[in-house]
């Protein structure tokens, strides 16, 4: 007897997941596609899900968890080299996949279909032995193709879907609009949260700065939407706070630090539109959210990712494994919970792997607590520099910058005793040095520009740190 994740039955006809081109499906409808989806494959195995954000796509997933098959969630645009790659080393039973992508793979068979989505049988032999409470694989490098995977559990997927629910108090009412790819941890915490409450989903593939994609938000009645530090950047220039949004209740933030300055600008306008805005803080290996900060303290505690979700517990450890028991005193920030991740997988021997973490996660995330217990990241352990001796902070870099410059895209990396400042208008690239330069106090020869078309980001809008090394001279 499976237990399932939802219980779509429960909502019958009421509107499951809309879609910009008009489509839509009902709770009772996407329970029994699911369950034929679930008869086709008839076992529990490994699926490659190719997504996008659509309601085949959608569906595909949910047939695969309420069914106890376990979906591996991809970018439909993954490049086909890295895809072979990862077919290689995985070999699953089955693929999920748009229509227009089926001539990609003429070898293999066609069994089911849904939604301008096809089921294709794969024909590999070798079946990797799956553990008991394998729900799903994330990967946490966007469209990069590395065979590193996040291994989810179904208590992971449901504590955390729980949590989401309660501090966000989300009931059948909302309607929350796609602007993350649902292959991206925080993308898909919209959907597993809002599908335990009966909610309808407002899925497109469009992007914020097209016109398509705000005249759906007004035609579906948008009420939510999340977004990464990138997205309300983008908000923030198309100026957003002259828009007429009747129908939004609030907007989610996670995905990285925004800047105070940022923060304080959407907090302000939520409290004069009496909208709420969050900001959260999560990781695919915590499942997806660890963090939130209360709407009534946007603008008191700007700056905070806020306290733990509820079920999870934060605490700070000093360079020798100690608590840290002070306010204002740096260490690394440590989460403790139910969605903590069961590891990783980096090949199809590892699927039988149990939890290897315990529930508890060294984030990697430097952080302080303030006297009220609310916390505030102050940059990653791994985004520091060593110039001539000096310890810098290259997410403090970032910050100064998009302060001091309006709508710059812009990011800081580099090795030891060389920053790089990758800009995308020549016009300030030599202003940007200099004021680097003037606010660390060091020798300007440490600091290089570098003007590229656009900054490397994956499907997320998060920055591919790992391209921008390509840059860096020998």
């Amino acid at each position: 007897m499976r237990t399932m994740m939802w219980n779509f039955k429960e909502y019958g006809k009421a509107a499951a997941m809309l879609s910009d081109s008009g489509e839509s499906m009902a709770y009772d409808e996407l329970y029994d596609i699911g369950e034929q989806f679930a008869d086709t494959i008839g076992h529990r195995c490994l699926v490659f899900l190719y997504c996008r954000n659509e309601i085949g796509s959608v569906l595909g997933y949910t047939s695969c968890v309420n069914s106890e098959i376990v979906p591996v969630l991809l970018n439909a645009a993954l490049d086909d080299e890295l895809n072979r790659h990862l077919l290689e080393i995985y070999q699953p039973e089955y693929l999920w996949m748009p229509k227009d992508k089926k001539v990609e793979f003429p070898d293999m068979k066609e069994v089911f279909g849904a939604h301008g989505y096809v089921l294709l049988k794969t024909g590999y032999e070798k079946k990797f032995e799956l553990h008991k409470d394998l729900c799903l694989m994330l990967t946490t490098s966007g469209s990069t193709g590395s065979p590193k995977f996040v291994r989810q559990s179904y208590i992971n997927v449901r504590e955390n879907a729980k949590s989401i629910v309660e501090y966000l108090d989300l009931d059948s009412s909302e309607r929350p609009i796609s602007t993350l790819p649902m292959n991206y941890t925080y993308g898909l915490s919209i959907i597993n949260s809002h599908f335990m409450v009966g909610a309808t989903l407002l899925l497109t593939e469009q992007g914020l700065m097209q016109k398509g994609f705000w005249e759906f938000f007004h035609q579906g009645e948008a009420t939510s939407f999340g977004g990464v530090p990138y997205t309300y950047e983008m908000l923030d220039r198309l100026r957003f706070y002259r828009m007429k949004l009747p129908t939004l209740r609030y907007m989610t933030q996670a995905g990285g630090k925004i800047t105070p300055e940022l923060h304080k600008k959407f907090a302000e306008y939520a409290e004069e539109q009496k909208k709420k805005f969050i900001v959260m803080y999560g990781q695919c290996e915590a499942t997806a959210r660890m963090g939130y900060l209360p709407a009534d303290k946007a603008l008191e505690k700007c700056g905070s990712m806020g306290i733990a979700i509820p079920g999870g517990r934060f605490h700070l450890i000093d360079v020798n494994g100690a608590d840290v028991t002070e306010p204002h005193i740096t260490g690394e920030l440590v989460y403790e919970g139910p969605n903590v991740t069961m590891g990783y997988a980096e090949c199809g021997e590892d699927l039988i792997k149990g939890d290897e973490r315990g529930g508890i996660l060294q984030t990697g995330d430097m952080a302080q607590f303030d006297e009220d217990g609310y916390y505030y990241i102050v940059g990653r352990k791994k985004r520091f520099l060593k110039i001539y001796g000096n310890r810098v902070n290259l997410d403090e870099i970032d910050r100064l910058v998009k302060a001091e410059f309006e709508n710059i895209d812009f990011t800081s990396s580099g090795k030891d005793d060389h920053m790089y400042l990758f800009v995308t208008d020549e016009r300030i690239a030599e202003e940007v040095r200099t004021f680097v330069a003037g606010k660390t106090k060091l020798n300007p020869a440490a600091f290089k520009t570098v003007v590229l078309q656009e900054i490397p980001k994956n499907d997320a809008g998060k920055i591919l740190y790992k391209k921008l090394a390509e840059y860096y001279e020998q």
